[in-house]
């Protein structure tokens, strides 16, 4: 992903805070599937959030599941930890996963 779509990517999140990481050996960038489930669903906590819905979408037999990876991303209080991360077509695929009001006119 270039840097033109991570901008829109920063857009449709109103600029909340989305941690990614460039992988120099695929030449994309990665997102962060909790950042992203907490803002789209506003929830408190966006990993017990994604946990679930990942649960459900594995039960489902959904593929996008098992094209998220883990890498080391920086945390809130500034450690690097094993976080799920997914390029951009993934990010939109769990994205229409998520029943939100606030996930709508990212679908359509």
């Amino acid at each position: 992903m270039n840097r033109d779509k991570l901008r829109i990517v920063n857009k449709i999140f109103n600029n909340d805070t989305i941690r990614t990481v460039w992988d120099n050996k695929a030449e994309k960038y990665y997102v962060s599937v909790v950042d992203i489930v907490k803002i789209i669903t506003e929830s408190i906590d966006g990993r017990k959030y994604w946990n679930k819905l990942k649960q459900r979408l594995r039960e489902e037999g959904n593929q996008t599941v098992t094209k998220c990876h883990q890498l080391k991303l920086k945390a809130h209080d500034g450690k690097y930890r094993l976080t799920d991360v997914v390029d951009i077509e993934g990010m939109f695929r769990i994205i229409e996963s998520i029943p939100s009001k606030n996930a709508e006119p990212i679908k359509q």
